[in-house]
C-alpha cells in the first residue's frame, strides 16, 4: 500500500495512508491506549469554534509570523505538556482540541492540483489493523460502517471549522489589533529573575478598546467579540500553566526560557 504524498506531515502524524475498502476491508479499529502522541507537544492548534470551551483550561494565543493561527498552550516551553503524565495518560479532565481528538485520522489531498480530500490515517498510531477484535471499518458489501462514517463526518466538521477560523483570522488582521506577545512570570523564590515568554501573538487590549463603537457593536453581533474576549480571559491561565510546570520540575532557568509558540 503506497503512502499518500506527504512533503510535510502535520503535527502528530508520522505517516499517512488513505483508508479504502480494497486494502482495509477486514481491518478493525481499536482504541488509543494512551496520549503519548501529545506528550512532547506544548502547543496544539485550535479552531475559533473552540475558544469558549478551551479558554477554561488553557491559554489561547496565536503563532508568530505572517499567517498567525490560534493555539492552545499545554505548556509554556518547547516539548513540555503539563497535562500528560509520565504514564502518557491525560492527568486532568480538560478540554481536548478537535485537532488532537481526530488523530490518527485526517482528511488530506492525495493529488496535487486536485482539491478532493480523502480520509487518511497514521498507521504508526496502531489504532487500525487486521484483527479479530475491534470495530469494523467496512461492511461485507465494502461500504463504510457507522464508525467510519462518524469519523469522516468529524473530520469534515473539523475542516469546516478550519475555514471559519481562517475567516476569523482574516478579520482580526483587518482590524489591526494584534501585537507581539510578551508575558513575564516571577517565582516567589526568585523575585528578581522573571521568566519571560515571547514568540507569540495576542490581541492588544488598548487597540481593541479604541475601535469605533459601531465596529465594536458589529463584532458583538457577529460573535467575534466573544471569541476575542475568550482569548484575552484565557491569558490569565499562563501563570496556572507555569505553576504546573514548576510543580512538575519542568521550568528552566529564566535565561533559557524559550518562546511559547508553535514552531
Amino acid at each position: 500500500m503506497a503512502s499518500a504524498p506527504q512533503p510535510q506531515l502535520p503535527l502528530f502524524y508520522k505517516d499517512l495512508l488513505p483508508l479504502n475498502s480494497r486494502d482495509h476491508a477486514e481491518w478493525r479499529a481499536g482504541s488509543l491506549e494512551d496520549a503519548g502522541y501529545l506528550a512532547a507537544t506544548h502547543a496544539i492548534p485550535l479552531t475559533s469554534d473552540e475558544f469558549v470551551d478551551a479558554q477554561r483550561d488553557f491559554p489561547i494565543v496565536f503563532t508568530a509570523g505572517d499567517s498567525p493561527l490560534p493555539i492552545a498552550l499545554f505548556g509554556l516551553n518547547e516539548g513540555v505538556n503539563t497535562f500528560v503524565g509520565d504514564d502518557n495518560k491525560i492527568t486532568d479532565p480538560v478540554y481536548l482540541p478537535a485537532y488532537a481528538r481526530r488523530y490518527p485520522f485526517i482528511l488530506a489531498k492525495l493529488q496535487q492540483g486536485n482539491d478532493d480530500m480523502s480520509l487518511c490515517f497514521d498507521p504508526s498510531a496502531g489504532l487500525l489493523g487486521k484483527t479479530e477484535e475491534g470495530i469494523a471499518l467496512f461492511d461485507p458489501a465494502g461500504q463504510p460502517t457507522e464508525y467510519t462514517q462518524s469519523v469522516l463526518d468529524f473530520c469534515r466538521r473539523f475542516e469546516e471549522a478550519g475555514q471559519r477560523t481562517k475567516l476569523f483570522m482574516e478579520e482580526l488582521a483587518k482590524l489591526d489589533i494584534m501585537m507581539d506577545g510578551e508575558i513575564a512570570i516571577t517565582r516567589n523564590d526568585m523575585p528578581d529573575k522573571p521568566f519571560v515568554y515571547r514568540g507569540f501573538r495576542m490581541v492588544d487590549e488598548t487597540k481593541l478598546r479604541e475601535l469605533p463603537a459601531a465596529k465594536l457593536e458589529e463584532l458583538a453581533k457577529n460573535g467575534m467579540l466573544m471569541l476575542i474576549y475568550a482569548h484575552l480571559f484565557s491569558l490569565n491561565l499562563m501563570r496556572v500553566v507555569f505553576e504546573r510546570q514548576l510543580a512538575q520540575g519542568k521550568v528552566p532557568m529564566p535565561e533559557g526560557a524559550p518562546a511559547a509558540a508553535l514552531n
